[in-house]
């Protein structure tokens, strides 16, 4: 078996030495052989954990929740790679539009940029079914409601809210992802927690009358009334919807207790 010094290690993944002995102590990652110097050597079964240590912390997991992830009897390889995979190239896409964002804002700074028109603000849904989702909102949650929350989105300008919109989908496309874990996982209500805090940005202060974990909840129970607000290019997913409600409750009655 080919083995690694901890020194060869750290060059080949770019790490420290100190960090490698750092996730030694952690138990996160354990030299293979340990010789009577105390060298340690890591053979490809390690250089294959720290590929995987190094992923989830690149998606900002903490390290006693990798050593967790790592060590579930179920964890499979080839899975999570296929979901770092996903991940990565959502922070990509994220990385390109906040790009253009700051392109943007350059623009809105020199004077070039303007404030929201109603068809922006609604754009990619036709005219008619944006005006219908308005007045179902108005309905459910009043006019003062809507409006406030549609007067904030307005003053964010063309380049912020391009960054708030990508933000939300790229929670939801992470979401998406997880929705075959437990609802009460770590790794999901870390998910629910972003699509919580996203949400309240998007609320006016009148939602819920003060009350966002009790709207959050009815929120919670929308998605699963009314499809519509889960589906994508227009294709329903009640799995997902159902999902999304379990770990939207679990959040909120987590917090209240």
């Amino acid at each position: 078996m080919r083995t690694y010094s901890v020194k060869k290690l750290a060059s080949l993944a770019g790490v420290s030495v100190r960090t490698l002995h750092h996730y030694d102590r952690l138990g996160l990652l354990k030299p293979s052989i340990r010789t009577e110097a105390r060298y340690r050597l890591y053979g490809e079964k390690e250089l294959i954990r720290l590929q995987q240590i190094l992923f989830y912390k690149e998606l900002d997991f903490p390290l006693l929740e990798i050593r967790r992830v790592l060590e579930d009897p179920h964890f499979d390889l080839v899975t999570a790679l296929q979901s770092h995979k996903t991940a990565l190239r959502e922070r990509r896409d994220r990385l390109t539009t906040l790009l253009g964002t700051i392109d943007k804002t350059i623009s809105k700074l020199t004077g070039e940029q303007t404030m929201l028109t109603d068809e922006e603000m609604y754009a990619g849904f036709p005219k008619e079914q944006a005006e219908a989702y308005r007045q179902e909102a108005v309905a459910k949650y009043g006019e003062k409601v809507v409006e406030e929350s549609e007067n904030k989105l307005r003053h964010l300008g063309k380049a912020e809210f391009a960054q708030v919109k990508a933000e939300g989908e790229e929670i939801a496309r992470t979401l998406a992802g997880l929705m075959h874990n437990d609802p009460a996982d770590p790794a999901v209500q870390q998910q629910v927690a972003r699509h919580y805090a996203f949400i309240r940005k998007m609320w006016g202060p009148s939602v819920g009358n003060g009350d966002t974990l009790a709207a959050y909840r009815g929120l919670a129970q929308l998605y699963v009334d009314d499809l519509r607000y889960t589906s994508q290019n227009g294709q329903t997913h009640p799995e997902y919807a159902h999902f999304l409600n379990k770990a939207m409750i679990y959040f909120v009655d987590s917090q209240k207790a």
